[in-house]
C-alpha cells in the first residue's frame, strides 16, 4: 500500500470530474475551498462555484434553496464549523427531504496539532440521528471518489460525507464500486471480525497483520455507509466470528459502534469492543501521537480482538 492522499483532496478531484457530465452541480464553500479542495471545481467551473463566507448557516439555506430548483448542490466546510449550521440542516434540508450534499471535511481528531477545539469527534452521532440523513465516511481515494459520484448520480434526499485532513494509503483498488448502504470485506477470518471506517480502517488492517503474527485470524470490513448500514455483512461476522471490534476516529457514542451495536442487539447478538473516542475530547498532537493516546492505533484495536476472544 502506498501513500496517497487525504480523502479531502479525492473529494476536490472528483467534484471537478462530475461537475463535467452533471451541469445541474453547484458548489457552495464556507471560504475554505482552498483546504477543503473544492477550489478545484471552482478553477473549472467558477459561474457554479458560490464562496459564502464564514456564515454556515446561510450556506446551507442557500444549497435547499437551489435544491428546490433542481440544482444538485455540493456544500463543504470543516465538520466543527458544519455543526453550527444544525438547526437549518435539520429543519431546512431533512425535514423537506433536498437534495443537499454536505461534505466536510477536517473531520476526527487527526485534524492533529490544532487541537481539541477543532476536533469533530461527534458530527456522525448529530448527523445520523436525522431523519432522511445518510452518512457516509469513506477510508480511501477510491471509497471518497465512489461516494462522490453516487451522490452525484442518486439526487435524491441529503447526504453528510466525511472527509479527512491527514493522508491515508489506499486499501481499495480501481475496480472498487461504491454501493450505499454495503460494506467490504478487505480480509477474511474465522476468528474475529474488525469493522471500520475512515482512517480506522488502515490501522485495522495494520492490527489484523500482528494478529495474524499471533495466530488470530482476523476479519476486516471497511464499512463507508453508517446510515444506512450494511445489516446482512454485519450479521454474518456475527455468525461466523467469534465477536465484532468496531473502530472509529469518533466518539464511540452515537457513531459506527453504535450502529452496529443496534443491528447486533435487535437480530443477532454478539459480543463486541468499540475502539474510538471514550467520551472525551483530544487535544493538540500529531496524528500518529494521538491515535496512540487515544487507544485508535492499530495495536490497541489488536488489543481489543484479543481481550474479546479471551
Amino acid at each position: 500500500m502506498a501513500e496517497k492522499a487525504a480523502t479531502r483532496q479525492a473529494y476536490g478531484k472528483t467534484l471537478a470530474e462530475v461537475g463535467e457530465l452533471h451541469p445541474e452541480i453547484v458548489v457552495l464553500d464556507a471560504d475554505l475551498s482552498k483546504s477543503t479542495m473544492t477550489v478545484d471545481f471552482l478553477k473549472k467551473f467558477p459561474d457554479r462555484f458560490f464562496n459564502m463566507g464564514i456564515a454556515e448557516s446561510d450556506m446551507v439555506d442557500t444549497a435547499a434553496g437551489l435544491a428546490t430548483c433542481g440544482k444538485i448542490p455540493f456544500a463543504s466546510t470543516f465538520a466543527i464549523f458544519g455543526s453550527r449550521a444544525w438547526e437549518q440542516i435539520r429543519n431546512t434540508v431533512c425535514r423537506a427531504n433536498l437534495n443537499v450534499n454536505l461534505c466536510f471535511t477536517h473531520a476526527g481528531i487527526s485534524v492533529g496539532e490544532d487541537g481539541a477545539s477543532a476536533q469533530a469527534n461527534e458530527d456522525m452521532a448529530i448527523m445520523r440521528v436525522l431523519p432522511n440523513m445518510r452518512v457516509i465516511c469513506p477510508c480511501d481515494s477510491f471509497e471518497t471518489a465512489g461516494a462522490v459520484r453516487y451522490m452525484a448520480e442518486h439526487p435524491d434526499g441529503p447526504y453528510y460525507l466525511r472527509l479527512g485532513r491527514a493522508k491515508v494509503v489506499d486499501v481499495l483498488t480501481e475496480d472498487y464500486r461504491f454501493e450505499l448502504g454495503k460494506g467490504t470485506a478487505l480480509c477474511d477470518g474465522g476468528d474475529v471480525t474488525i469493522i471500520a471506517c475512515g482512517s480506522l480502517v488502515q490501522q485495522s488492517m495494520a492490527a489484523a497483520e500482528e494478529l495474524a503474527a499471533e495466530g488470530i485470524q482476523a476479519r476486516v470490513i471497511t464499512m463507508p455507509a453508517i446510515k444506512p448500514i450494511d445489516e446482512d455483512l454485519i450479521l454474518a461476522a456475527a455468525a461466523e466470528t467469534k465477536g465484532i471490534v468496531t473502530a472509529e476516529e469518533h466518539q464511540v457514542i452515537g457513531g459506527l459502534g453504535s450502529a452496529v451495536a443496534e443491528v447486533l442487539a435487535r437480530k443477532h447478538p454478539a459480543p463486541m469492543k468499540f475502539i474510538g473516542m471514550q467520551d472525551t475530547f483530544g487535544e493538540s498532537g500529531t496524528p500518529d501521537e494521538l491515535f496512540d493516546k487515544y487507544g485508535l492505533s492499530a495495536p490497541h484495536i489488536a488489543e481489543a480482538a484479543t481481550d474479546l476472544l479471551g
